[in-house]
């Protein structure tokens, strides 16, 4: 089984095929998998790991023993499992149409944003594949998608799947009176027009809340009552990488953070100015792919303007050509954050930057490493640094 950032050029690949071994792709087998189960999928170019993974955690806790595949570790369970039950909750990725190998019967779309863009030619390529991937639901099963999302909502509206929507301005599902407080979310929730009930969650910030209407409009579909999905979302443990706490050394928080989107990144600094509102915040962020970063240039310069200071090691290179990583550095990046009004440096070395961050911290400051790649590592080197201090 290969993965799709693994091509037949690999040498495990060609020597298999030498010997007659038949490959197959990590999402077909997951389609074959699903194929055998209750499938339940959940796509979108943001929010998806941690909704599959509360979706989860909201299984787990109602006694539905589900098995599982997401992206990112559950604390406390890790990011797989065989279950007892039917139930299979897979996390539904986009990337090259992976999700269109699945047939689920619950499929859920939390947002559709440009993304990929290596492979995808704009917008209007990614929106029809979530137009397929919504087609792919089965007849009987349900279709949840956020419909605040213009996007997602075309979607909705245009595919033959039976479905359910969510939001804040609109949907079978909204939140309403929300709290955005200093220890997670709170908000009202309405189905249908009726006021299920308060729901408090430690996570914090407006795209949580809605990534906890989707687990709730879930729980609804497969009849779990709405306290026990209450009470799944106050216990969620968070996954790992999602404004994740490292450390706190001497009133300073040393955090990781997997967003590597400027879309993610803003909502990630909004949860953070949430959470310490009179606080430093320095981001630390390692952007993924020369590709992404060349693409969404204006957009990532853009995407700082909630933090004090920003501070850019050289790109994650993967899956890009030797040619593409020609087109744009991170030094190119600090400029045009600088430019967009937010303090940013070029530190190329992990060892550098921790080395400058240990020197120049403030007392009562936060840290947060943001990247899809292994910038976490800076914040491990950081804590080791003030520790010995």
């Amino acid at each position: 089984m290969r993965s799709q950032a693994i091509g037949f050029e690999n040498p495990e690949c060609r020597r298999a095929k030498e010997l007659k071994i038949p490959i197959i792709s990590y999402p077909r087998a997951l389609g074959l998998l699903m194929f055998e189960k209750k499938g339940i999928a959940v796509a979108g170019t943001h929010g998806k790991t941690t909704t599959s993974a509360a979706i989860v955690f909201m299984l787990i806790k109602a006694g539905y023993h589900p098995s599982f595949l997401i992206g990112g570790e559950i604390v406390g369970y890790g990011n797989s499992g065989v279950g007892k039950t039917e139930l299979l909750v897979v996390e539904a990725c986009e990337y090259k149409r992976s999700f269109l190998n699945l047939a689920p019967e619950i499929g859920i779309i939390t947002s559709i944003d440009e993304d990929h863009l290596d492979y995808y030619r704009d917008i209007n390529d990614i929106q029809n594949a979530f137009q397929d991937f919504s087609e792919r639901v089965h007849p009987y099963g349900s279709l949840i998608g956020m419909v605040d999302d213009p996007v997602v909502d075309f979607v909705m509206k245009n595919s033959g799947t039976i479905s359910v929507g969510y939001g804040i301005e609109r949907g079978n599902f909204q939140a309403k009176n929300i709290k955005l407080c200093e220890d997670g979310n709170r908000f009202d929730c309405y189905y249908d027009g009726k006021n299920l009930g308060q729901v408090y969650s430690p996570l914090f910030g407006k795209h949580n809340v809605l990534n906890c209407l989707a687990v709730i409009a879930t729980g609804i579909y497969l009849q779990i009552p709405f306290e026990k999905i209450k009470e799944s979302i106050e216990e969620f443990p968070g996954v790992s990488r999602r404004s994740q706490v490292l450390g706190k050394i001497d009133d300073i928080f040393v955090m990781d953070d997997y967003g590597h989107h400027p879309t993610e990144i803003v909502a990630t600094l909004k949860g953070l100015r949430q959470k310490f509102p009179s606080r430093k915040i320095i981001a630390v962020f390692q952007p993924h792919q020369h590709s992404r970063t060349r693409f969404l240039l204006e957009d990532f310069a853009s995407s700082f303007k909630l933090a004090d200071k920003v501070i850019v090691p050289d790109i994650y290179f993967v899956r890009d050509s030797e040619n593409e990583k020609k087109l744009v550095n991170s030094e190119i990046l600090v400029e045009h954050i600088i430019k967009n009004g937010t303090d940013a440096k070029y530190i190329r070395d992990f060892d550098d930057i921790a080395k400058y961050l240990a020197s120049n911290i403030e007392p009562h400051s936060v840290i947060i490493t943001i990247g899809a790649g292994p910038v976490y590592e800076i914040g491990m080197k950081l804590i080791e640094i003030l520790k010995k201090r």
